[in-house]
C-alpha cells in the first residue's frame, strides 16, 4: 500500500508523491483538520482505508505554551500514526514558535500546519484566522517563527489559507510569496474567501494562479466529493496535492478511492449499506477505545446522518442510531439495516457537511485600513478555540 515515509530512509519516491521537506506523502492526499471530527479515532479509520497525511484537529499555540488541559488533551495520537501531524493556530510569533518546539520536542510531531483560513466570526473579529493574512508583516513574522523553531528538529511547516477576506481583499498570492520566503514546505489554498464560508462553488482557478506564482508546492482544497474530483482539480490547477475535508464526512472510504485513482486504477465500487454499517461499527469501536464506550458512542451520534445520508432507513431506526448509547445497542440497530441496499446514486458527487450562505466577515475596527501589523493585542483571538 502507498504510504507516507521519511525520505532520509527511502530516497526513491513516485512521480505523483508530494514532498514536504524530508517527508514524502504518497498519494498526495491530506485530511483537513475538522473540529470535533478528526480526532485520533477518525484519523485511524481514514488511514486504514488509504495512505496520506492525516492532520490532528486545530490546536492553539497559546494553549500549548500555557499547558491548557483541554488543549493538551487533544494531542492524542494512535499507535498506528507513524507520522504525527498537527494543525497549529496562532496570532503571536513568540507563542507559535514556542508551541512548535513543544510539539516537536515533547510530542514527537513530524509536521506542523499553520491555520490562516478559519472564517468563524469569533476568530476573525479578533483578527485571527482568515483575517490575519491581510496583515502581511505579521503573517511573515509568524511563519518565520514557526519555521525557525521547527528547523532544529527537521520537521516541515506548511500553511493553509483562503483566497482572502472577500473578493475585494484577496491575500492568497501574497501569502504564497511570503510562505516561500519564510521557508514553508508548502501552502494549501481553499478556493473560497472568508466571506463565502462554505457556500457556493470553490474557485479552482485561484489554486491554478497560486501554483503559477508560488515557489513552493501548492495543495488544492475545496469541493472534492469523489476521487475523480481530486484528479480533475489537479489537472485543472497543476496542484501538487489535494486537501480533503467535508467530502470524507461519513465516507472514510474516500481515501481508499483516492489511493486507487492516484495509482492509475479505477475507484472501487461504492459500498453497500452493509459495508457502510461495518464502517460505522469500526468507527464506533475506535471512538470507544479512545474515549470510553459511553463518551465514544455519544460522539458517534453526529456521524450517523453523514453515513446514512440518502439510504432508505426506517425513521425509527434512523432516530435510534442518532441516540445510540453503547456498542451492544449499535449492533442491534445495524442488524436491522438491509445489507444489500446499494449506495444511493443521488448522493454521488454531492456536497456534504456545512454549507451556509455568504456573509460579511467580522473584523476588528479599522482592520482593512492598513496591511501593516495591527496596533492592538490579538491575544483574545486565540483563547478558547482549540479544535475550531
Amino acid at each position: 500500500m502507498a504510504a507516507m515515509t521519511d525520505t532520509t530512509a527511502t530516497p526513491a519516491a513516485s512521480a505523483r508523491a508530494l514532498r514536504l521537506g524530508r517527508l514524502t506523502v504518497d498519494p498526495p492526499v491530506v485530511l483537513a483538520p475538522m473540529a470535533g471530527v478528526t480526532n485520533a479515532a477518525f484519523r485511524r479509520l481514514c488511514a486504514e482505508q488509504g495512505a496520506g497525511l492525516y492532520v490532528c484537529e486545530m490546536i492553539t499555540s497559546r494553549g500549548i505554551v500555557e499547558r491548557d488541559d483541554k488543549t493538551l488533551g487533544m494531542l492524542v495520537f494512535a499507535e498506528a500514526e507513524a507520522v504525527r501531524s498537527v494543525q497549529l493556530y496562532g496570532v503571536d510569533p513568540h507563542h507559535v514558535g514556542e508551541a512548535v518546539k513543544i510539539l516537536a520536542g515533547d510530542y514527537g510531531v513530524a509536521h506542523v500546519d499553520l491555520n490562516f483560513g478559519c472564517p468563524v466570526p469569533k476568530v476573525t473579529r479578533k483578527g485571527g484566522g482568515a483575517a490575519l493574512p491581510y496583515k502581511r508583516v505579521l503573517l511573515e513574522r509568524i511563519l518565520r517563527a514557526a519555521v525557525g523553531a521547527a528547523e532544529p528538529y527537521g520537521i516541515p511547516v506548511t500553511m493553509k489559507t483562503r483566497k482572502g477576506i472577500d473578493d475585494d481583499h484577496l491575500t492568497y498570492l501574497d501569502a504564497g510569496r511570503i510562505a516561500a520566503d519564510a521557508g514553508c514546505a508548502a501552502i494549501a489554498l481553499h478556493g473560497r474567501t472568508a466571506a463565502q464560508h462554505y457556500s457556493g462553488v470553490a474557485d479552482w482557478d485561484s489554486i491554478a494562479r497560486l501554483k503559477e506564482h508560488a515557489a513552493i508546492p501548492v495543495l488544492g482544497n475545496g469541493d472534492i466529493w469523489e476521487a475523480a474530483d481530486a484528479l480533475r482539480m489537479m489537472r485543472h490547477t497543476g496542484a501538487d496535492g489535494v486537501v480533503v475535508g467535508r467530502g470524507c464526512l461519513g465516507r472514510p472510504w474516500l481515501f481508499r478511492d483516492l489511493a486507487a485513482v492516484f495509482a492509475g486504477q479505477p475507484a472501487p465500487p461504492l459500498p453497500t449499506l452493509g459495508e457502510v454499517a461495518a464502517m460505522i461499527r469500526r468507527h464506533a469501536e475506535l471512538l470507544a477505545e479512545l474515549m470510553g464506550e459511553e463518551r465514544g458512542l455519544r460522539d458517534m451520534r453526529k456521524h450517523m446522518a453523514w453515513y446514512l445520508k440518502g439510504f432508505v432507513v426506517g425513521s425509527r431506526t434512523r432516530a435510534a442510531l442518532g441516540m445510540v448509547e453503547d456498542l451492544s445497542q449499535l449492533d442491534g440497530l445495524l442488524a436491522e439495516l438491509d445489507p444489500a441496499q446499494p449506495f444511493p446514486d443521488g448522493e454521488v458527487g454531492t456536497a456534504r457537511g456545512r454549507q451556509g450562505s455568504p456573509r460579511r466577515v467580522a473584523l476588528p475596527a479599522g482592520w482593512l485600513d492598513s496591511t501593516d501589523c495591527p496596533d492592538e493585542d490579538l491575544a483574545a483571538a486565540e483563547l478558547g478555540i482549540s479544535g475550531g
